[in-house]
């Protein structure tokens, strides 16, 4: 009779989530910073007029008509002949 064995290919962790001492620390820091940037961008589009938004090309669901998000599909010359044929 064969005899198999089977091993868990899971280990602990080599390291931990942020790395080890400086690099750690500067993974943090830079967390902080992109996280701080982001929370000053929305600070700033939130004091936008719609006007000031609509300038920079900035999409919001509130701004603008309601035709200007709208999907387009656009059908060529031939399309239902090639699509009959395929079938």
């Amino acid at each position: 009779m064969a005899h198999t064995e089977t091993h868990a290919g899971i280990s602990a962790p080599e390291r931990q989530v942020f790395g080890s001492g400086q690099n750690g620390v500067a993974t943090i820091v830079a967390a902080l910073r992109a996280w701080r940037r982001a929370v000053v961008g929305r600070k700033a589009l939130a004091e936008l007029t719609p006007d000031q938004l609509r300038d920079i090309g900035y999409p919001r669901d509130d701004i603008g008509h309601p035709q200007d998000n709208r999907p387009v599909l656009e059908i060529k010359a031939g399309l239902m002949t090639k699509l009959m044929s395929m079938r």
